[in-house]
């Protein structure tokens, strides 16, 4: 039996709370912690977890229990010490996305796992998915052909007061903005799918949002040898429509799932009906997917459980949370200076250490308020009547 502890108590850690209540038989919570006073003990109360010690620092936690695997859901600003501690006193870590917000973290991370041995995973919940799984296995059938080009939609809304929180809306504390906080997930699946791309550029605005210094949108074009890929990562986009887009050499595939496949006439334009046959080895490959036994964190948690148990590298590790830090990075790193910025990026650039995008990244807006919390729950995933979501947005 495992013994769980969770570091942070923002809405996204009833996520981890929910996962690990699924396998009773392998894990138990026995400890919460949150900076804020009561805040730990208020989250174990609401999800009747009488037997839990709630702690108001983390430090405090560890040293008083004995845990074997940690879920740290804090702001990203803070994930780093948090992880790097907790590995280092040979405890297992699951970390919310992002990894870090500077690569020079995310290896300081890294070199902790590999000298504590310890297993380590970034969330990437939405590849435990049954129709990105189905995505996944279409990309690897190789029926596709090579890649032209992949479009990527991060696509949410958020009204202002959201940046009011005090930890979002500042290169220092949230890391970044929609680019960072949001579209990491969809970074994830696009690296996933496609591996990493040799060069980035992009451009970053606030459209709406004068209340924070950070990116509300950015819009990126990724090269991948002779194809391309298009990112938008965006708090502006009323309806939140998420999607991506893969063009292939023989096919399209899309989630939400959709398949085209043209096929060409003497002249070059297209049949009408295009290759229905390829067309229905693509829908018939997605038809016989067998569902994931568990999705999204339950999904991950699984994973690491059993990862734990066989000694074994988890599912989405320490690598995997880095390189779409990676690509976030590259992002910013030309949006910033204005140039096109290859892939990868090495230790000696300034952009991989802790601070830069504090030092040049711009204020778009000055953040105008700081509250210590916000009335309600989060919503996981877009608003009633958008197209289902790709990611999980948020602490």
């Amino acid at each position: 039996m495992l013994r769980v502890g969770i570091v942070g108590t923002g809405g996204i850690s009833d996520a981890h709370i929910r996962g690990y209540l699924e396998f009773p038989d392998e894990c138990e919570i026995v400890a919460m912690a949150d900076i804020v006073p009561g805040k730990a003990a208020g989250k174990l109360e609401s999800h009747g977890l009488e037997n839990a010690t709630a702690y108001d620092d983390p430090q405090q936690m560890l040293a008083s229990e004995r845990l074997d695997l940690v879920s740290v859901t804090t702001p990203p600003s803070s994930h780093a010490p948090l992880t790097v501690a907790f590995l280092g006193a040979g405890v297992n870590v699951i970390v919310e996305k992002p990894m870090a917000p500077s690569l020079e973290e995310c290896d300081a991370m890294v070199a902790a796992q590999r000298e504590s041995g310890a297993v380590l995973s970034v969330v990437a919940q939405n590849r435990f998915r049954d129709d990105m799984a189905t995505l996944k296995e279409a990309m690897d059938s190789g029926l596709l052909g090579s890649v032209s080009h992949v479009r990527v939609d991060s696509s949410w809304w958020r009204a202002l007061p959201y940046y009011d929180l005090w930890w979002r809306g500042t290169w220092e504390s949230e890391g970044g903005g929609c680019t960072l906080n949001h579209a990491i997930h969809h970074i994830d699946l696009l690296l996933w799918l496609m591996g990493r791309p040799e060069q980035a550029f992009a451009m970053l605005a606030n459209a709406q949002h004068d209340n924070a210094e950070v990116e509300d949108l950015s819009v990126a074009v990724l090269r991948y040898g002779r194809g391309l890929a298009q990112l938008t990562s965006s708090v502006v986009h009323h309806g939140e429509e998420q999607a991506i887009v893969i063009q292939g050499e023989h096919a399209s595939i899309s989630q939400p799932w959709r398949v085209a496949a043209e096929t060409g006439r003497p002249n070059g334009f297209p049949v009408p009906k295009g290759n229905a046959a390829l067309a229905a080895e693509l829908n018939a490959l997605a038809k016989a997917h067998v569902p994931l036994a568990h999705q999204g964190h339950a999904g991950q948690i699984a994973d690491v459980i059993a990862a734990i148990r066989d000694r074994r590298a988890p599912a989405i590790d320490g690598h995997d949370g880095r390189n779409a830090v990676e690509v976030v990075t590259a992002i910013y790193k030309s949006g910033i200076e204005n140039e096109l910025v290859n892939l990868p990026l090495a230790a000696d650039d300034p952009y991989y250490r802790t601070g830069t995008l504090v030092q040049r990244a711009p204020h778009f807006y000055e953040k105008t308020a700081s509250i210590d919390d916000q009335a309600g729950g989060i919503i996981v995933g877009p608003s009633a009547g958008a197209s289902r979501p790709i990611t999980s947005e948020g602490h």
